[in-house]
This record gives C-alpha cells, structure tokens and sequence, in this order.
C-alpha cells in the first residue's frame, strides 16, 4: 500500500472505462513503439513521464494519458492515435493501482491527482519516432 493520493478517476479495484476527454486525454501507440517513447521520455524528462498504462496481451496497447483537451493541440503522427472528447464516445481502460487488473497495469504507477504526461514532450518524441525519414541518394 502506498501514501499517494491517486485521482479520483482511477478506480479501487480491477478496470473500469473511461470516458476519453473528461479526466484525461490519451494517446495510443501500438507494441515496442510505445516501450521505447516511454524510456526516450524518462530520459528527457529526468524522471517520472507521468501517467502510462500498458496492455499486457493483443496489440500490447500503450496509453499515454495527457490533460484533458491537450491533445487537440497537436498534429499526432500516423502510428499515434489520439482519444479525446469527439462526436463519437470512446473509452480507455483504467486499471486499479494494485490487484489484478490483467490486461491492463499502470507502466509508471498510478498517477497522483493532477499528473499527466507533458503533451509537448510527448508530441516531440513521437514525431522523432514514428516520423522517420530515410535520405535517399
């Protein structure tokens, strides 16, 4: 048991859906991808990258979660998706800090309320990343 104060939106226990825009934006990055944004952003941030949560089975999901309406502020590369209120609902995954809450688990712990991944920070990585290009001769 820990001493953080988590959000509120993070559930006791197990998973529950979130509504995408609301307590937070997300952005989705699919596999090794998203392992790899996560150690570029711990090394550039020196530290904690905020709240991450990983899917442990599938695409192997990583959700990068931002503050809610941040990711409307940028362009996401292909390879990104971002969730955020739209015209259609869509949902995130949130696990609970401790328990079994397979598929899903926190990459970085469970945030305090208040903390989010910095959206600039993150929007630089992944266009590092993902937006690669090959100079041809």
């Amino acid at each position: 048991m820990t001493n953080r104060l988590h959000a509120n939106w993070i559930p006791k226990s197990g998973i529950q859906l979130r509504l995408a825009g609301v307590h937070f934006d997300a952005i989705r990055v699919c596999g090794i991808r998203g392992e790899a944004v996560v150690h570029h952003l711990s090394q550039l941030a020196e530290g904690p990258v905020g709240p991450v949560i990983r899917e442990g089975n599938g695409c192997r999901w990583t959700y990068f979660l931002l503050a809610p309406g941040e990711s409307v502020e940028h362009e996401w590369p292909p390879g990104a998706r971002k969730y955020t209120r739209s015209s259609r609902d869509e949902y995130v995954g949130v696990p609970a800090p401790e328990g079994n809450t397979f598929p899903l688990s926190w990459r970085c712990g469970a945030p305090e309320a208040g903390e989010f991944v910095d959206a600039e920070l993150l929007h630089g990585v992944l266009t590092a990343q993902l937006c690669q290009t090959v100079d041809v001769e």
